[in-house]
């Protein structure tokens, strides 16, 4: 069991993230206790997308090559159609979500966020949730998508939109105090 006052999380984002799927999580995961890292492919400031048009930069403190999924206890994957899409590119991306998954340590993801675990290949036989467009996405992966706020297989939490960030975040929070899942093979 990890205190979540003793975790470490790695929220993974690049430029177009949905501004409140990153803010929300990183301020109230540290509100709870938690050291929260942004991590970016380049270690460079992202700028998020606030519903129609360019949000706010986040600040990033690492960039994707100085971090391994040893070093934190969850992975945070915020959605927004345009963040996603660009990482799931990015072999190094894709490929520290699956160490995450390996690991046994939660990975959650919101909104569009779950077409990382579609490409790392994690959602094969899993409930799993999203933003509907991306739902035939998850189910042709091997995903059972189902249509609530949160939904929690083996450690891998996924939400749907903003809306049910609140949910979102608690669920991270309970499945980092549960400690490491054992997962089947995806």
């Amino acid at each position: 069991m990890t205190d979540i006052k003793q975790s470490r999380i790695l929220i993974l984002a690049t430029h177009g993230f949905e501004q409140s799927e990153l803010e929300v999580p990183r301020d109230k995961l540290r509100e709870a206790g938690a050291e929260v890292h942004v991590v970016s492919p380049d270690g460079k400031a992202i700028r998020g997308w606030d519903q129609k048009d360019w949000g706010r930069e986040a600040e990033v403190q690492h960039g994707l090559a100085d971090v391994t999924a040893g070093d934190y206890d969850a992975i945070v994957l915020p959605g927004g159609q345009i963040n996603p899409d660009i990482l799931r590119t990015h072999a190094e991306a894709v490929a520290l979500v699956r160490a995450f998954h390996d690991s046994g340590k939660v990975v959650a993801a919101i909104c569009h966020g779950p077409w990382m675990l579609v490409e790392a290949g994690i959602v094969k036989g899993r409930e799993v949730t999203s933003y509907p467009s991306i739902r035939t996405d998850v189910e042709n992966a091997g995903g059972k998508w189902v249509d609530r706020e949160v939904i929690a297989d083996q450690g891998i939490v996924t939400s749907r939109n903003p809306g049910d960030l609140d949910a979102f975040v608690a669920k991270i929070i309970e499945e980092i105090e549960e400690g490491r899942h054992e997962r089947r093979a995806a």
